[in-house]
């Protein structure tokens, strides 16, 4: 979908938008049920990538504490708990510029994923940058989904991060989608930017070809320390707006109500499911920061008469279409466009 396009239907009248948004959501999603994903760090603080939002950069002084990687045994204590509580989808995030093969710590990650993989969950790792031969590795390991986020614009992206390129972002993706990974791919309001950068963003997304399998909307939590740690946190409405367009540019992918829950009420998260979400991050913890609490949720839930998806470990990423719409020159760059 084009910036155009995009652009229009994001200005119209806020319940216009949100009508149109749910007819697209009943057509593509037609049972009330949402996705709970558990989300772990695996191994925090202390990288050398210099993202203004985040607190586990070693360039800024924080309250996280850099953290050797966990061991098997930890992370499958926390997956079975995940998957108790009733999570369908593990994610692991490790705070490192990217994995290499021959190395240590990729060859630990490639354990701790055969090992999560027998669970019957679906598995999702969010590493940095791949190469081609680690995505085929995680892939074959047993990973459904690598989450890579392109955060921003990419007009506006190098005011947010220096130690890498957007396009870097886009390699990474489109190396996960040729080795057969789902791609989990979305952005961060309150970076700074305007809303013709979120916009931009969602073009981008829009024009991946394969269209990622799920798309994350965060509001950024601003951390004390960081460059952004004085950002004003983004309203309600803006989200919810977000979330609506995203529905009507990738109908079929997930969208994933994200970070920043812990600042809606229940009010507000009930019109962003509503909107098109269909996916969230469960449990009392994202990464570094706080959650709502998995009862809350459950009982949110509960009351609007949803339930939570079933896993599907052995779902298959999602295909390229054989015609769509020219992608940007940023994303055609990295060949995730047609």
């Amino acid at each position: 979908m084009n910036y155009t396009d995009l652009h229009r239907i994001y200005h119209q009248p806020f319940f216009d938008l949100i009508k149109q948004s749910r007819a697209v959501h009943e057509e593509h999603w037609t049972s009330n049920e949402v996705q709970l994903c558990t989300l772990l760090s695996i191994k925090t603080g202390g990288c050398s990538e210099d993202c203004g939002y985040c607190a586990q950069s070693a360039r800024y002084t924080t309250d996280v504490k850099a953290e050797k990687l966990m061991g098997r045994e930890q992370v499958m204590e926390r997956a079975l708990a995940a998957r108790a509580n009733g999570s369908t989808r593990f994610c692991m995030g490790a705070a490192w510029k990217g994995v290499r093969v021959g190395t240590q710590k990729f060859d630990q990650v490639v354990d701790i994923v055969k090992d999560v993989a027998t669970l019957g969950m679906e598995v999702c790792v969010t590493l940095g940058e791949l190469g081609s031969e680690e995505a085929r590795i995680l892939k074959e390991a047993g990973v459904t989904a690598y989450n890579h986020n392109i955060d921003t614009s990419p007009e506006h992206y190098p005011n947010i991060v220096t130690t890498h390129t957007f396009d870097d972002r886009l390699s990474t993706i489109r190396h996960a989608q040729d080795a057969g990974m789902s791609v989990c791919c979305g952005g961060i309001l309150g970076l700074g930017e305007t809303i013709e950068d979120r916009l931009k963003m969602l073009e981008v997304l829009s024009n991946f070809n394969p269209h990622p399998e799920s798309v994350p909307i965060n509001a950024l939590m601003p951390q004390k320390g960081t460059p952004l740690g004085e950002n004003v946190q983004v309203d309600s409405f803006s989200l919810v707006r977000m979330i609506a367009v995203t529905r009507i540019a990738i109908p079929r992918a997930k969208v994933r109500l994200s970070a920043g829950r812990t600042n809606l009420s229940r009010e507000a998260q009930a019109l962003a499911f509503f909107a098109g979400a269909n996916s969230i991050f469960y449990g009392d913890k994202l990464l570094t920061a706080a959650n709502p609490r998995a009862n809350e949720d459950l009982a949110l839930l509960r009351e609007l008469g949803l339930s939570a998806q079933q896993p599907n470990p052995s779902m298959e990423a999602p295909l390229a279409d054989e015609v769509r719409e020219l992608a940007p020159a940023s994303c055609a760059l990295a060949g995730c466009g047609a």
